[in-house]
């Protein structure tokens, strides 16, 4: 039985934590700054982890 192979764009755009947790960077930092608030930036600046259902489908992305 051949390997898994691993989804280029998830793995791209997701890391796995020590706990087995799905952490990825949170979109609408690329362009338009300038008609977000600072708060708004500010906020988008910190990663967050994803959860339930989604975390097992991401993880048979990455092949983990």
């Amino acid at each position: 039985m051949p390997k898994q192979k691993t989804h280029s764009g998830c793995k791209k755009r997701f890391r796995l934590t020590a706990n087995g947790q799905v952490k990825f960077a949170r979109p609408g930092k690329g362009h338009f700054l300038t008609k977000k608030s600072q708060s708004n930036k500010r906020k988008l600046r910190k990663g967050s982890y994803i959860s339930g259902k989604n975390t097992q489908n991401i993880k048979s992305l990455l092949a983990k």
